[in-house]
């Protein structure tokens, strides 16, 4: 097996993102009309959607069974393999796509969230004389601005800041950000310039201003990624290719070569993982766009085949937005290890990351404690000692596995470029691996070019440059307005749509329900300080959200910004889904309970659960011991040693405040660390121990009693919403 070199040079693989299969469905008309099947006859290329709407889920998979072959069948719903498809629908071949989860489950939906071409592969390129380094710069670039063009609601330019301690780094990083701008050619988003040390404390005021000589700005692109990945499955699916999530390859069909006597990859066969139906899927062609899990699919064709992936695992968090700024990133370019952190605004949030350590592939990684405060020291050493960087603001993190290509004389995955490859099996099973997420497009373009060359397609070349994506067609900065004024939306929900669905939105509003309100008159929020709707839960389900897990994750993003939020949001997301589904009472359960596992264990739930525990240490001052006794105390009246909902309601009552029972369980709740229906107070010691330390915070029950205790003359209503909701 020998790996090909693309048509342009070397081949780039999307690093964070995990392959999406898309297919194009070749069905009896009349069935076509009675379902809305996927449907488009062999042509040169495709120039306008064959469906207005993408096929249902059902019809899709009746397609898949129906179809007697595609020409194009991939293996994976990640950007890369959601791009292939589109890239080969496009081009008039039949087409299919099977994914085993969601369309970007993987590491599609958990990435840095940036559309760059990469400054560091540039330092690289240049310190080593390596032209294959400044390709894959150059490529990245001009695939950056496509993708800001042609989904302009979900991606924006970005300026990031690089601040400089000291005054030889100066002209050194200039002149390599300069080379970025450069290297973009017409593709520049913006000129890159340099700040005086006053202004970009006037643009960052929680930068470190000790030591700060100055800073330079460069501009690159930042997007919603699962929402992208989305939008490129979507937009297949509309082209005419035949696309199915919760569709998992169980075993590769082959079928010897009539001509040559060779044996070939002639399809797979595929198991519907929500019903266990399974069916074979045949096609001329079939692609492997898998992301991490590229080897166990060419194991498939081959059991000796050698391991051509080394995966590393990046962690991210999520912290509250007063972090950074609302409009301006920073770029750490050495950390303590010689990593590169990110910290960067994100859909009013703040992102930070990302580490870089080899892993083992699993469908569920892990953010580990070690990585998140690694993350949070890096953090710590570029703010102001006046901004308390503290653990419990971490809200969610997560962790990605990128298929980097291995390089034997690498010792490390951080040296590894990503340069995508493109492998062609004895058997004819292409697989592509590697890369990064900015360049899917061209990833993806090669590989159909390999796939049309290797296997006799006959097609056209790409259409993807400047092919707009679902919702971007019609999509302008001033379209949330008619949201506000045509259905009655709040401004911040209406730009939340906007930015989410683009020319779509308005399909979304007119699902919105009446909030029986004078403002807004519809869309009913799912969590109150977010503004996704439960409208969008009823057209989620039309974009092939089946499971809750899709929804909190990947149609909205809750999980990714505040798991607090996200598990609050859940009841109400199952009960609307299961309506739409028809779920009985133990499917909805099922589905909480899965959700519920997702969010402490991929998002960063059980590393909040680990801050405060039955276990957790008193650190305190005997003064402070005091201090709280006494705040306890006035709740636990009857010197009990402990608290009840009973007592918290006696004390809220006697200053006028009323709060309805549930509330209070929920606050309650978050600090019985047993579970006995009270709170202790050695409970409520640890609780503040922990906040004190900075591994909690916007604890409800400590900033309940603190308002209690000094208003408990003045008779002051007491705030009791989430504060940030840290873990």
């Amino acid at each position: 097996m020998a790996f090909q070199k693309a048509v342009k040079g070397t081949i780039l693989v999307g690093g964070g993102a995990l392959a999406t299969v898309l297919g194009l469905s070749q069905f009896a008309h009349y069935r076509r009309k009675q379902m809305n099947l996927a449907y488009v006859k062999a042509a040169d290329y495709i120039s306008e959607p064959v469906n207005r709407e993408p096929p249902s889920r059902e019809a899709q998979l009746l397609t898949l069974q129906n179809t007697s072959e595609f020409d194009i069948l991939v293996i994976g719903g990640g950007a890369t393999g959601s791009g292939c498809a589109l890239d080969a629908v496009t081009r008039g071949l039949k087409t299919a796509l099977v994914e085993r989860d969601d369309f970007s489950s993987g590491t599609s939906s958990r990435s840095t969230k940036l559309i760059h071409g990469g400054v560091r592969y540039l330092q690289k390129a240049i310190m080593k004389l390596d032209i294959e380094q400044y390709r894959m710069v150059k490529e990245a670039l001009h695939e950056r601005a496509n993708l800001l063009e042609i989904a302009p609601h979900l991606s924006a330019p970005l300026p990031i800041m690089l601040p400089v301690y000291k005054w030889w780094q100066l002209p050194y990083y200039w002149v390599g950000i300069k080379l970025y701008d450069l290297v973009a050619g017409s593709n520049c988003l913006k000129s890159s310039y340099v700040l005086s040390k006053s202004r970009a404390l006037e643009h960052f005021p929680m930068l470190q201003k000790d030591k700060l000589v100055g800073a330079i700005v460069y501009y690159d692109g930042q997007h919603n990624d699962a929402r992208m990945n989305l939008a490129i499955a979507l937009t297949a699916a509309r082209y005419g290719a035949a696309t199915a999530n919760y569709m998992e390859v169980v075993s590769l069909l082959k079928k010897t070569d009539p001509q040559t006597g060779k044996v070939r990859v002639s399809g797979a066969r595929c198991k519907d993982v929500l019903t266990g139906q399974e069916f074979d899927v045949r096609a001329k062609c079939v692609i492997n766009a898998t992301g991490p899990f590229t080897d166990s699919v060419r194991k498939m064709d081959d059991k000796d085949a050698a391991a051509i992936c080394q995966p590393s695992a990046g962690v991210h968090i999520v912290m509250p937005g007063y972090y950074s700024p609302e409009s301006m990133g920073l770029l750490d370019p050495a950390t303590s290890d010689g990593r590169v952190i990110f910290f960067l605004p994100w859909q009013k949030m703040t992102i930070a990351g990302t580490t870089d350590t080899p892993t083992d592939v699993t469908p569920h990684p892990i953010p580990s404690e070690e990585d998140i405060n690694f993350i949070l020291n890096e953090v710590r050493n570029y703010l102001s000692c006046d901004v308390e960087v503290r653990r419990g603001d971490v809200l969610a993190a997560w962790s990605g596995i990128r298929p980097l290509v291995t390089d034997p004389k690498s010792a490390d995955t951080q040296s590894i470029s990503r340069n995508h490859v493109v492998d062609i099996s004895e058997s004819g099973l292409i697989t592509i691996a590697g890369g990064k997420w900015t360049t899917y497009r061209s990833m993806a373009e090669d590989t159909i070019n390999a796939a049309i060359k290797t296997h006799n397609l006959k097609a056209g070349p790409s259409r993807t440059v400047g092919l707009f994506l679902q919702g971007g067609k019609d999509w302008s900065p001033t379209l949330y307005i008619r949201l506000v004024q045509d259905y009655g939306l709040e401004s911040e929900v209406a730009q939340h749509l906007a930015a989410t669905y683009g020319d779509k939105a308005f399909e979304v509003a007119k699902m919105a329900s009446v909030t029986g309100k004078r403002w807004p008159i519809v869309g009913v929020r799912l969590v109150s300080e977010f503004p996704y709707i439960e409208a969008e839960v009823k057209y989620g389900i039309k974009e092939y959200a089946c499971t809750a897990v899709d929804m909190i994750s990947r149609r909205t993003r809750l999980a990714f910004l505040n798991v607090q939020a996200a598990e609050e949001a859940l009841p109400r997301i199952v009960e609307l889904m299961g309506r739409e589904l028809n779920w009985d009472d133990h499917k909805k359960q099922e589905q909480l309970e899965t959700a519920r596992k997702f969010l402490y264990y991929e998002m960063g739930y059980k590393s909040r659960s680990e801050q405060l525990t039955d276990r957790s240490e008193i650190s305190l001052l005997p003064s402070d011991i005091d201090r709280y006794k006494k705040r306890f105390h006035k709740f636990d009246a009857d010197k009990k040693g402990f608290i009840t909902i009973v007592d918290v309601q006696r004390v809220l009552e006697s200053i006028n405040v009323q709060m309805d029972e549930n509330t209070l369980h929920e606050i309650l709740n978050e600090v019985d660390l047993n579970k006995n229906g009270q709170v202790e107070l050695n409970e409520f010691l640890q609780l503040m121990s922990a906040i004190q330390k900075g591994r909690v915070s916007g604890s409800r029950l400590a900033i309940l009693m603190k308002t209690a205790e000094e208003n408990l003359d003045r008779r002051v209503p007491i705030p009791v919403d989430r504060s940030c909701g840290g873990l």
